[in-house]
Parts: structure tokens; sequence; C-alpha cells
């Protein structure tokens, strides 16, 4: 296949963020319901809750999601059933239409665009509704790698894999922890928090030239 010439020269590899990014954050809204629906502050319900995701294993594949759901009631007290605190989360992880059409420019600019992602077995199943993972060359979840970003080798890790050098790998993540872990090997870095600052850094990183966004979106897209 013949592609358009890279606007970067520099990078080769684009790696995207599930929650957040690629899709509404269903994680921490979700959570936060869930603790507002059980009479707890919700912001500290939802730490409880982050903490234990790692706490437990279950957010690298060592130990399941029931485990996940008792180590929660057993420290917070709550009564909800695990179904109920699923949904809770799931139906809040909406994929943004502009994101994914955003990843289909850049494989056809020539970028290899992956999925890199703290995210569990819920990812395969919301995959499985929506059928977006096939629109990346690779997706990276932690619940399968065993590693998630709070580890810095996972970014010398899926460049490794895919054969190309950390200096030529671009984040983009919402979370400034994993921004700044992944800077510190030099990856290139985007701390998304809009459609609009998203785009201008694109371009001052030269991945698109303005142009290009002016070709590919409306201009209620590009801001």
């Amino acid at each position: 296949m013949n592609f358009p010439e890279k606007a970067s020269q520099e990078i080769e590899a684009v790696f995207f963020d599930f929650g957040g990014v690629l899709a509404e954050e269903g994680f921490k809204q979700g959570l936060m319901a869930i603790g507002a629906a059980s009479n707890l502050d919700p912001q500290k319900f939802f730490e409880i809750a982050e903490r234990t995701i790692y706490t437990t294993g279950y957010i690298v594949g060592k130990a399941s999601e029931t485990d996940y759901w008792n180590a929660i009631r057993k420290e917070t007290g709550i009564k909800i059933s695990d179904f109920d605190m699923r949904t809770e989360i799931l139906h809040r992880f909406k994929l943004r239409p502009w994101m994914l059409r955003t990843v289909d420019r850049l494989r056809l600019k020539g970028y290899f665009v992956s999925m890199l992602s703290d995210q569990t077995n819920w990812l395969d199943e919301l995959d499985a509704r929506s059928h977006f993972c096939g629109r990346f060359d690779a997706v990276f979840n932690s619940y399968h790698l065993g590693k998630g970003k709070r580890d810095i080798s996972v970014f010398s890790d899926v460049a490794s894999i895919l054969g190309v050098s950390p200096e030529s790998c671009l984040l983009i993540d919402d979370n400034p922890g994993n921004i700044a872990r992944a800077s510190s090997l030099e990856y290139k870095t985007i701390l998304f928090s809009d459609r609009n600052s998203f785009f201008k850094e694109l371009t001052i990183l030269e991945v698109f030239s303005e142009e290009y966004l002016k070709s590919m979106f409306s201009d209620d897209e590009i801001g």
C-alpha cells in the first residue's frame, strides 16, 4: 500500500490512551456515581477504587473482577452488586467519533497507530460491542500485558515490540503521570484535555499540517 508522506519525519508510532482520550472517561465518572449512590464522598470513593484496582492486581490480570468488587465492598461497606457497578462504568465509556477518525487519518499517512491502555477485560467487552480495536495496528492492554503505565518499563516494552525507538514514539494520554514517565524515556507526548488544543498540538509536532486538518475535518471539529 502506498501511503501519503508523513507530516512528521521524526515520529513513527503513535499511542492512544482509551478512557479519557479515545472515549469518555467511564471509569472515574462511573465510580463517582457509585459513591454518590452509596452516600459516600464521590471523590474519596473513586480514589479508593482506583487504588484498589492496582493493589488487587485486577488491572494487570492478576485478580478477577469479582476479587476487585469484593475488595471495594470490604473497604467501603457498599452493598451494590457486581453487575450494577460494572454497568455504571461500562455505559459511560462513549467513543469519540472524531478521535477515531483521527486514528484513521494517522494510519493513512503511514504512522503505526496503537492503543496503550491501563484497562481490564472491560476493554474486550467494549470492543465486542463497538468493534473499534480493528482500527488500530496494535492494542496494548495492561490486563493482557501484565504491566501498566505506572511501570515506566512498559513504554520501552511496547516500542521494542513495534521495533521503533522511544524517541520516535508519540503518546496521547490524559494522565499527567503517564505523560511524565513516557517523556522521561524521550517519548514525544500530548497531554489531552480538549479537542481544539489536541489538534493544535498535532500541528506543532508536525504530525498534521493545518491544511491537512482543514481538508479532512470540518471547521467545528478543529476549532
